[in-house]
């Protein structure tokens, strides 16, 4: 008799399929949340009277100190990814998160109840250590236990709570900006902790990565996961198929494996073998493109970009920071329905280009205001744009840079890529974020020019150089590359397809076929049980 891995022990609580996926989405996405909400929270505690002044952070001249303990929260997720890095391939996905959880946990409470700039400063780093360490895993566990045809959706509706999480604080923000004294800083700080006990809820009792597993030769483990996340018996053909796949690919990564060093110059088997350098810097590049694009100078500053360069009111500013919020999350979603239908490549290519426009259109209607201070309806007219900026973004930039480092990178590369593309991120975070207030304040609209520029110049970038993920398997990835292809993607019909291409579709059935007319012997070199 055939037995499934849920009816024999009943692991994850008897959950298998979709619903044991859902709950693995539940967890990689309340993550993301919590990154989306802390995000836009200090935006709203930068522009309160009562944080303020028990800081001492009120006058022009603190506008620089503003935007350090604003930025100093990317400086602790920049080292949260080195954590990662180093210590989560060690740990596992599902350890690594739990330990990210407790670090934030520390550092929301450090925030919550802060009387002075050190504590706050502490707070922020802290937080941001235990983000860093989630941020690098959690995309990368989500996108190794989900199906082929689910994961681009799933890491996506990640990224769409994301955004949730950033428009619930925005609302709060607002709403608590009626309210007066410390409760209104307090406690959108302290509502971190209801996304961190979801978490610990959750994760603990979560699969560990299939691929991650086998990676370790813990074959019984790897197969009783996969059996429950396909919800198939363990010895299923396709199954088996699938795990040989994963273990030639971690075999072949192995065998073409480098020191830093000579993956950094070009050496060594390394560079003849799946490109290791080459995807590890594309998968980077997008969040390098994810971060220079502009968004984090909104995230963190739009409620004083509303008050210092269009010339709204404290309140109204926070009213249309909220409402763009909801905009940005209802085109977000937009892109969960379009990832695989128009690609990977599509949808950063329009949302970069949609980009460019609007800092366009913004940088000569604030630049008309300058120049007649009298019309005082020119600057207001650029509001609709920042709105715009936010969709476009929501459509592609915001969500794509995520997923598509953990689908670029090899098996044994995987949490490295993820890890540097997160390292990427943060350290560019944190330049957008320190010199923003201080750019608004000296720049002007001349500070706009600088993001017009960026976007326009990353367009021909992922044209030229980006090939697609979208519809692959992540072991397609790797063929993909073991094939030597150029560095300019254009010629190539298979690279820059949206689907998935017919070799793909024509290995896998063979391999199937292959392992339906395996005998027993199969199965127990595999390491499970003759049935």
């Amino acid at each position: 008799m055939t037995v499934t891995a849920s009816e024999a022990k009943a692991p994850f609580l008897g959950l298998t399929g979709g619903r044991l996926v859902f709950w693995i989405t539940v967890a990689c996405a309340t993550d993301m949340a919590l990154f989306g909400y802390d995000q836009g929270v200090f935006s709203g505690v930068v522009v309160t009277d009562d944080f303020l002044h028990l800081h001492g952070l009120v006058g022009p001249s603190k506008t620089t100190l503003i935007g350090t303990v604003s930025s100093i929260y990317a400086v602790g997720c920049f080292l949260g990814a080195i954590v990662a890095f180093t210590v989560g391939e060690r740990l596992g996905r599902r350890k690594a998160v739990m330990l990210g959880t407790a670090v934030m946990a520390v550092g929301a409470l450090l925030q919550a109840a802060s009387y002075g700039l050190p504590q706050m400063v502490a707070g922020r780093i802290i937080s941001g250590l235990g983000n860093g360490i989630n941020t690098a895993t959690a995309p990368v566990w989500q996108t190794e236990t989900a199906p082929a045809k689910w994961r681009g959706k799933l890491v996506l509706a990640g990224i769409w709570l994301n955004i949730a999480g950033f428009s619930l604080v925005n609302w709060i923000n607002y709403g608590l900006s009626f309210a007066g004294g410390s409760v209104a800083w307090r406690f959108p700080l302290a509502f971190q902790l209801l996304f961190i006990f979801v978490l610990g809820a959750t994760t603990p009792w979560l699969p560990e990565s299939p691929r991650w597993l086998l990676a370790r030769g813990r074959k019984r483990e790897a197969l009783l996961v996969l059996g429950c996340l396909e919800a198939r018996p363990e010895q299923d053909p396709a199954l088996l198929a699938l795990a040989r796949e994963i273990e030639y690919g971690i075999r072949y990564e192995r065998e073409h494996a480098a020191s830093w060093r000579r993956l950094v110059l070009g050496r060594g088997k390394a560079a003849a073998g799946t490109k290791p350098l080459r995807r590890l810097l594309l998968g980077a590049g997008t969040q390098f493109m994810h971060q220079m694009g502009g968004v984090n100078i909104m995230s963190y500053y739009l409620p004083t970009v509303f008050i210092a360069s269009v010339g709204l009111s404290n309140s109204a500013a926070r009213l249309l920071v909220a409402c763009n919020s909801i905009s940005y999350l209802v085109f977000s979603f937009l892109a969960v329905a379009l990832v695989e239908r128009w690609g990977r490549r599509g949808l950063m290519m329009a949302s970069t280009l949609g980009q460019c426009l609007c800092f366009l259109v913004i940088t000569i209607l604030l630049r008309l205001g300058a120049q007649h201070p009298e019309a005082t309806g020119l600057p207001k007219s650029a509001i609709p744009f920042f709105f715009l900026y936010y969709m476009v973004f929501g459509i592609g930039m915001g969500g794509v840079p995520w997923l598509y480092p953990t689908e670029i990178n090899s098996l044994p590369m995987r949490t490295k890529g993820a890890a540097v593309a997160t390292c990427t991120n943060w350290i560019t975070n944190f330049a957008v974020v320190e010199i923003t207030p201080l750019g608004i304040q000296t720049l002007g609209w001349r500070f706009w020019i600088v993001w017009t520029v960026t976007n326009a110049v990353f367009l021909p970038i992922i044209y030229f150089v980006y090939p697609e993920t979208a519809n692959r398997s992540l072991e397609d990835v790797d063929e993909y590359y073991r094939s030597d292809p150029p560095i300019v993607v254009t010629g190539d019909a298979e690279a820059v397809s949206v689907k998935r291409p017919g070799r793909f579709v024509d290995r896998e059935r063979a391999e199937i076929a292959q392992s339906q007319r395996r005998d027993a012997m199969s199965v127990t070199e595999l390491g499970c049980p003759k049935e």
